[in-house]
């Protein structure tokens, strides 16, 4: 279980890094540039099937619920650099996402 925890970590261990700098970078295209580099090293240090489909669909899929959000008022953005909608480093976050939860499943179902 130990070793089953500690995948899980590693995994969303750039999600949280990605967060963590949100704070800490108020300039939303240096914070998207810091987060291309992120998940890029990320998919550098492990690539696993379909990795790249849940990024894109994460991404996508998404930015598209945010932005229906966002028009309907059940959220609002201080930061709205994409389309004036949301913060540009959003959908990347929410990519990457998606491929630290596919990867934790995959951990957990034991394959």
């Amino acid at each position: 279980m130990a070793s089953k925890i500690r995948q899980i970590f590693f995994n969303a261990l750039p999600v949280l890094i990605m967060v963590g700098l949100i704070p800490l970078v108020p300039n939303d295209y240096h914070l998207s540039m810091v987060y291309i580099l992120i998940i890029g090293a990320a998919f550098y240090v492990k690539k696993e099937k379909n990795d790249l489909l849940f990024f894109v669909f994460g991404f996508f899929v998404m930015a598209i619920f945010e932005n229906l959000f966002v028009k309907t008022g059940v959220e609002t953005f201080q930061r709205n650099s994409l389309l004036g909608v949301m913060p540009l480093w959003l959908p990347l976050l929410w990519g990457y996402g998606f491929v630290a939860i596919k990867r934790s499943i995959i951990v957990l179902e034991g394959r």
